[in-house]
C-alpha cells in the first residue's frame, strides 16, 4: 500500500508533495524583509573567524548554488567557526560522530530523471528521451557540532594583512584581464563595449566596499557573451533587471568570501527589487544561486597560482586553480 493509499484508509487526505523551491524562497524573502541579505550575512564577523566557502570536510568538495546561502545562513545561526561539513554517514567515517541533539541543516541536490513512461515513448519514437529536473534534500552537519573528529579537517584561515589595500584582491583583479576604468562617481559594466567603470577606492566611504563593488561588476563581466552568455538586456526595472543584479551581488559576496574580504550590505532600494523578483518567480533565486556560482568560479580561475613551499627549492609552483580544473 502506497502512503497516500494508507492515509486515504485513515480518513485523511494525500499530503501535498513538498514544494522546495517555495519553501526556499519564502524563507529568503523573510529574511529579506526583515533587512538581512543571506549571502552577506557571514561577513558578521562575531559568528565566523571570517567569511569562507563551505566544503564537504573529508571530501574538500566546495559546495555551491543555494547550498552556500544555506550553509552560510546555518553557520551564523549557530555560530559556528568554521565552514566544514560532514554527513552523519561522513562523520563516523571520518572517526567521530555527531553530537547528540544536534541538528542538522538541510541541503538540495538538483538530478534528473526519465520516467518510465517517456522511455517508452522514446523508444517507440526514435526520440531521445526528456528528463525531468527535480530536488532531493540530505542534511549536513558542521565541524562544530561533531566530536572525536581527527585534527586537520578544519583550518584555520590565514589572517588578511591590516591594510585596505587587498593584494589577493588587486591580483586577482588584475589576473581576469578585464578592462577597468578609474575615475567615474559610478559603477557600471558595458556589454556592448565590455568594460567596466569604477570610482577611484578612495571615495568609497568604506573602502573595502571597492572590492565588492569590483567584483559585483565583475560579475556582470562574467555574464558576457563570450564567456557564460548570460541575457544581460534587461533595462533598469525590469524583471530580467534584477535577476541579473542578484547574480551579480552573490558573485561579488562568493567572491569576496573566497578572499577573506568583509564588504558592508547593499542598501534598501537593492533589497526592495530582489524580493519582487523573488516573488514573482519561486525558482529564481536557485537560478541566481548557481549562475553565481558559475561566475565565481570563472573569476576565481584567474587567480594566479600560490607559491607552494617546494618551488622555494626551485621546483615549479602550484598550479593555479583553473590549470587545475583543465587537467581534471
Amino acid at each position: 500500500m502506497t502512503r497516500q493509499a494508507a492515509r486515504r484508509a485513515r480518513g485523511g487526505d494525500p499530503s501535498r508533495p513538498r514544494d522546495i523551491y517555495a519553501e526556499t524562497t519564502a524563507r529568503i524573502v523573510a529574511q529579506l524583509e526583515e533587512g538581512r541579505v543571506p549571502w552577506v550575512q557571514p561577513c558578521d564577523a562575531s559568528a565566523c573567524r571570517r567569511p569562507s566557502l563551505p566544503v564537504n570536510a573529508l571530501t574538500r568538495r566546495p559546495y555551491s548554488g543555494m547550498n552556500i546561502l544555506f550553509l552560510w545562513g546555518a553557520a551564523i545561526a549557530g555560530g559556528f567557526p568554521t565552514q566544514g561539513w560532514l554527513t552523519f554517514r561522513q562523520s563516523i567515517e571520518a572517526g567521530g560522530h555527531v553530537r547528540k541533539g544536534e541538528t542538522g541543516t538541510t541541503v538540495v541536490f538538483a538530478d534528473r530523471f526519465v520516467p518510465e513512461a517517456e522511455r517508452n515513448r522514446a523508444a517507440a519514437t526514435g526520440e531521445d528521451p526528456r528528463a525531468i529536473p527535480f530536488l532531493k534534500t540530505y542534511t549536513l552537519f558542521n565541524l562544530a557540532q561533531c566530536e572525536g573528529l581527527p585534527p586537520g579537517l578544519a583550518s584555520d584561515p590565514v589572517a588578511l594583512p591590516e591594510r585596505e589595500l587587498i593584494p589577493q584582491a588587486e591580483a586577482l583583479i588584475a589576473a581576469t584581464g578585464a578592462d577597468i576604468r578609474i575615475g567615474d562617481d559610478r559603477a557600471f559594466y558595458v556589454p556592448s563595449r565590455d568594460y567596466i567603470q569604477l570610482p577611484p577606492q578612495p571615495a568609497f566611504r568604506e573602502q573595502i566596499n571597492y572590492y565588492r563593488t569590483c567584483f559585483h561588476e565583475l560579475g556582470h563581466w562574467s555574464g558576457a557573451q563570450h564567456r557564460l552568455n548570460r541575457d544581460l538586456s534587461g533595462a533598469f526595472g525590469s524583471s530580467s533587471y534584477a535577476r541579473e543584479e542578484l547574480v551579480a551581488e552573490m558573485t561579488s559576496a562568493f567572491v569576496c568570501a573566497s578572499l577573506g574580504i568583509v564588504p558592508t550590505v547593499r542598501h534598501a532600494d537593492y533589497i526592495a527589487s530582489w524580493i519582487e523578483a523573488l516573488m514573482q518567480d519561486h525558482r529564481a533565486i536557485f537560478r541566481a544561486a548557481g549562475q553565481a556560482s558559475k561566475a565565481a568560479d570563472l573569476i576565481l580561475g584567474f587567480a594566479p597560482p600560490e607559491p607552494a613551499a617546494d618551488a622555494i627549492e626551485g621546483r615549479p609552483h602550484a598550479a593555479s586553480r583553473a590549470e587545475r580544473r583543465v587537467a581534471a
